[in-house]
């Protein structure tokens, strides 16, 4: 059990409550998998997607709002969180892991896929490979390809560039902690300020934690690039060929302050699903489950109902 939490009971806020955690050998990398606690083993499986500098702890409250509706896992995903990388980072190479995991866990039997910000990429990518398996998909600010990014989405392009990439993430480094610390809070909520402290807790020790991974800079890199590449593929090849591809029921949650995300393009998103709700957060950023998790459980239960 890590810092995040080491006591789960209704008495401790949910943003401390830690999942049990296990190692899963998965195409050559030991995957990190944590399990919602107390999900009666009878409820459909879930699994749920980080996004790009995420991990499994991103989904910590979501997943504990649903553990009455779903028995769901969270991995780290290669190169993030307590999972080293595998030899490639691609957006398809970590689906291809995922999709292995999810077959080893839970076989044929259908599933609800959750996916944010890059997890929402892989989400999708994997729902249009496998449409018959997955019983419902929530995409919550997915970096689906649009054609105006956000000049903080520039940074990540940046990343992207092989010689600039590694200078801006060596300098990022260098910046004392609690500058990143503000910086990110400034990145990724829309609200930081009523952040309830336990999640700005977490979020601060998940930090650290990054600082002494020798492949994170890496595994960033490799994703932003992957992301940036994926933005670029000619139409027949686009991520929004595969959201046609989609049959079962779609949530799409955006933050109308997601700097990392354009929420502007939610409307094209909506329709580009075959059957699709939109919950649109006008006062969050870019990771709704984690700023207003009861809203996104409250979507969800609609959506299956």
């Amino acid at each position: 059990m890590d810092s995040y939490g080491s006591v789960t009971g209704t008495s401790v806020p949910l943003g401390t409550q830690a999942w049990p955690d296990r190692t899963v050998p998965v195409a050559g990398v030991d995957v990190l998998v944590r399990d919602i606690p107390g999900a009666s083993p009878n409820l459909p499986p879930a699994l749920f997607v980080h996004g790009l500098g995420g991990s499994s702890l991103n989904w910590t409250t979501l997943g504990l709002l649903l553990s009455d509706t779903v028995r769901g896992i969270a991995p780290d995903l290669p190169g993030f969180g307590r999972t080293p990388p595998a030899p490639r980072g691609g957006i398809n190479d970590q689906a291809d892991v995922v999709a292995k995991l999810w077959d080893a866990e839970f076989g044929d039997e259908p599933i609800h896929l959750f996916g944010n910000s890059m997890g929402g990429t892989v989400a999708v990518t994997l729902a249009a490979r496998r449409p018959e398996r997955v019983a419902s998909l929530t995409l919550v600010s997915p970096a689906l390809p649009h054609p105006r990014a956000s000049a903080i989405a520039l940074w990540f392009a940046a990343l992207s560039t092989p010689r600039l990439g590694k200078v801006v993430i060596e300098r990022s480094k260098q910046l004392p902690f609690e500058r990143r610390v503000q910086a990110g809070y400034a990145m990724i909520f829309g609200e930081p300020d009523r952040l309830p402290p336990e999640v700005r807790q977490a979020y601060e020790e998940e930090l650290r934690m990054r600082d002494t991974q020798p492949w994170g800079p890496q595994a960033t890199l490799d994703g932003a690039r992957s992301l940036l590449l994926s933005y670029l593929a000619p139409p027949r090849r686009s991520l929004w060929v595969d959201t046609a591809k989609v049959t079962c029921p779609v949530l799409l949650v955006y933050g109308g302050r997601d700097r990392l995300v354009n929420a502007g393009i939610r409307t094209k998103a909506q329709r580009s699903f075959p059957d699709a709700r939109l919950l649109y957060l006008p006062r969050t950023g870019h990771v709704a489950q984690m700023e207003h998790p009861q809203e996104v459980a409250r979507a969800f239960r609609q959506l299956i109902g």
